[in-house]
């Protein structure tokens, strides 16, 4: 074990890169707060709804978010992320969090129009260069008391826009990890983004969308905060 305290203080400087260098797989949960369904106009899922975003995507918690060509639409979505800590398949919810290596803050941020109107998979419009700061840390399980109730919180230029909880959610950290574990082997190292509350631009109204210069703050009760500058 090594002492916080005999660690060195990183220089100001330093950038700090995401928690995981690079991961198998970064699969994320659609729809899976109540509010934040119902505030898209899309129907409350029965069963998780499951698309991936492309690992080429993963930057660091103050990276700047870096807008594509033709961009209209960038959107912010604060989720809380788990990191699969061994391949598995067909888990019992029971067994879950003995397989879970810890948490970390994920923003998944969407690019709408190409997510929404341009036909396809979601993957398209959630998968840009910069579009998945994680981290700053990977809180480990033994850290967090209960994952299915902590504060989320996110800002956009100092104004709140997201405010919740994942006491909130519609299918548990259990019930998600176990559900997916069914179709498919579950590696370690992958990232599971559990979904975001209600209050994303998309739903807003009028809707309001990520312009060069905003600056987006993401906070989650025990992981630490993100800062990030649209460019």
């Amino acid at each position: 074990e090594i002492s916080v305290t005999d660690l060195p203080i990183i220089d100001h400087d330093v950038r700090i890169g995401p928690c995981l260098k690079d991961v198998p797989n970064f699969f994320c949960i659609g729809l899976n707060y109540k509010k934040h369904a119902l505030e898209t106009g899309l129907e409350i899922p029965k069963e998780p709804i499951i698309f991936s975003k492309a690992t080429s995507c993963l930057s660091g918690p103050y990276d700047n978010i870096v807008l594509p060509n033709n961009s209209k639409k960038a959107d912010w979505e604060i989720e809380l992320g788990v990191i699969i800590g061994e391949d598995c398949e067909n888990i019992h919810e029971n067994d879950v969090m003995s397989i879970i290596s810890g948490f970390t803050i994920v923003n998944d941020i969407s690019e709408r129009e190409y997510q929404l109107e341009k036909g396809g998979q979601w993957i398209k419009g959630k998968s840009a260069r910069s579009f998945g700061p994680i981290g700053p840390y990977i809180i480990t399980n033994d850290e967090i008391k209960n994952p299915d109730d902590l504060d989320l919180l996110l800002k956009v230029n100092n104004k709140i826009c997201q405010q919740s909880s994942t006491s909130d959610m519609i299918f548990s950290i259990n019930k998600i990890i176990s559900y997916m574990s069914n179709f498919f082997k579950l590696r370690c190292g992958d990232i599971v983004s559990t979904g975001t509350p209600e209050g994303v631009g998309m739903g807003m109204r009028p809707q309001q969308f990520l312009k060069k210069g905003d600056q987006i703050i993401s906070e989650i009760e025990g992981l630490g905060r993100q800062v990030q500058l649209v460019v």
